[in-house]
């Protein structure tokens, strides 16, 4: 069994930046491939990036490749979503989960968060 809790969400203008943190509790957070996932209002739920249980391996989606970083910490059980540039459409709740395989589809992740809420203003 894994907790995870999400932190770091909140209200800032287009342009600015965000950091997301993940942190997970229960079985060793490196047994884990990570994902953050969004989801807009009236929308389905999205990937938005992902690492590999190593660390070495990162995923993104197209609309945020070069804007958003992911990365680990295994001695905090905390994984993070770096978020630059932030536009309105980047404006959902995300949420962080675990996989043991790294997977892009949310039916592959056995253990979500609870969700923080990101909104970007014009």
């Amino acid at each position: 069994q894994v907790q995870l809790v999400e932190s770091g969400g909140g209200l800032v203008q287009a342009g600015g930046s965000l950091r997301l943190s993940c942190a997970a509790s229960g079985r060793t957070f490196s047994s884990f491939a990570m994902g953050w996932f969004r989801q807009a209002p009236g929308k389905e739920r999205e990937f938005v990036a992902g690492i590999s249980r190593s660390g070495g391996s990162t995923y993104y989606t197209d609309s945020v490749k070069g804007r958003f970083s992911i990365s680990g910490d295994n001695a905090n059980n905390t994984v993070y979503l770096q978020m630059n540039s932030l536009k309105p459409g980047d404006t959902a709740v995300y949420y962080c989960a675990a996989t043991v395989v790294i997977s892009t589809r949310s039916v592959d992740y056995s253990y979500w968060g609870q969700g923080t809420q990101v909104t970007v203003s014009s």
